[in-house]
């Protein structure tokens, strides 16, 4: 590696050639809604939607905060993200559901897992339908720890005084689950999530925030599961056809967390009138007009990295002096994949370009505007002009006003 090389990790980024304002906020909600509140004053001065997004590093952080500051004004917005499909409620109960017709002798702890994951019979009542988890444990506790077929598992439910009459009715609908030919597996996991839908997605939304993001996911996550299990209908049937597969509950099982785990295109909405907030990873070589990066704090954007390296001696390494200079730096040194994020990030913007920060944790503690800005000449918008942009009136700051078009600008 060259010395160009080595110091092409840490040079300097060339900013921008559009007007960048800064706005600060005292705390990461207050900067949410002064973000939201910014997205909803550019539409209501003509821009449209789509030439509009928002940029995070990392949406753990931002999207319950950006949510609620969107619903407060109005807004719908698109979180590009990747749902993890497996991690989801609604995987979780086809793949318990696999998992206890494949075991020839179920625990008990196997045996109620799709009760805890809210099954349901398909031709269940909402009013009885899903068992609440404390019944489900309450009857779980009452039945025996050894290990049963599932035969032996209904006669144990039916004489058993201490279980929920509805346990014998899950066991029955266990026993009367078909061979697992592909039809046979469609059919059967079509109405579980189906039943799951009508009865299991209700419980979420009835137990979620006001913000109702659990029953977003929620939901997301039972129409990709339906998706899931239309493909599986095919996949499994070639890997039978080829002899990859045996027919068994065990494989269903297999495959579907496969096509769980493969990458879908990263939007998970398709919604041309919603505001996109997205991740840094997903700004490349996209064109917006009006870009706002939030998040703008050290230790978040860029990340803290650890390291057993000394800084000086990573510095060394970087200049390539002496001994040192036979070495490979890492990226992570220079936090380069955050910066080569951020560069996206301000290539994006064809207009105007809105950073945001926040100066204060939960906890009162100090946050330190990020070493990125230091590349950046921004101008950063009084407290007065914040104030008014989150006032009824919602007046966007000069600065920000300054990137509009002149077109736009005079549509007023």
């Amino acid at each position: 590696m060259t010395a160009e090389d080595r110091l092409s990790l840490s040079k300097p980024l060339e900013p921008p050639d559009v007007p960048i304002a800064e706005i600060k906020a005292r705390t990461r909600r207050a900067e949410a809604r002064s973000v939201m509140a910014t997205v909803a004053s550019l539409r209501d001065h003509g821009v449209p939607t789509r030439d509009i997004a928002v940029v995070v590093r990392d949406l753990d952080n931002y999207e319950e905060p950006l949510y609620r500051a969107s619903v407060h004004y109005g807004l719908t917005p698109v979180f590009w993200v990747q749902l993890r499909v497996t991690q989801t409620r609604p995987f979780a109960l086809i793949e318990s559901v696999c998992d206890v017709l494949a075991s020839d002798n179920p625990s008990r702890e196997i045996l109620c897992r799709p009760l805890e994951h809210r099954w349901a019979p398909p031709s269940a009542m909402s009013s009885e339908w899903p068992i609440d988890p404390k019944t489900v444990q309450v009857s779980m506790q009452a039945l025996p720890d050894e290990s049963r077929t599932l035969s032996e598992w209904h006669d144990e439910l039916e004489a058993n005084p201490g279980i929920d009459e509805r346990f014998v009715t899950y066991a029955e609908w266990l026993g009367d689950c078909p061979e697992p030919t592909p039809e046979a597996v469609t059919n059967v996991l079509t109405d579980v999530v189906d039943t799951y839908e009508e009865l299991g997605l209700p419980v979420t939304k009835e137990n979620d925030s006001p913000s109702l993001i659990e029953t977003e996911r929620d939901a997301r996550a039972t129409v990709r599961v339906k998706t899931l299990v239309q493909q599986l209908r095919h996949k499994y049937a070639d890997r039978l056809d080829e002899g990859i597969l045996g027919r068994s509950w065990s494989s269903v099982a297999e495959l579907s967390q496969l096509i769980a785990t493969q990458r879908p295109g990263r939007r998970e909405h398709s919604n041309a009138r919603a505001i996109d907030i997205v991740e840094a990873n997903d700004i490349w070589l996209l064109n917006v007009p009006y870009v706002l990066a939030v998040g703008l704090i050290d230790g978040e954007w860029p990340q803290q990295t650890e390291s057993v390296v000394p800084p000086e001696l990573q510095e060394a390494i970087l200049r390539g002096d002496g001994r040192v200079g036979t070495l490979a730096p890492r990226t992570a040194w220079t936090t380069g994949r955050d910066r080569d994020q951020f560069d996206d990030t301000l290539r994006a913007a064809g207009n105007g370009l809105i950073v945001t920060r926040h100066t204060e944790s939960t906890s009162g503690e100090e946050r330190r505007p990020s070493p990125l800005l230091d590349h950046l000449d921004t101008d950063l918008v009084p407290p007065d002009e914040r104030r008014q942009l989150m006032s009824e009136e919602r007046e966007l700051p000069n600065d920000v006003r300054a990137m509009l078009n002149h077109e736009v600008a005079n549509s007023e």
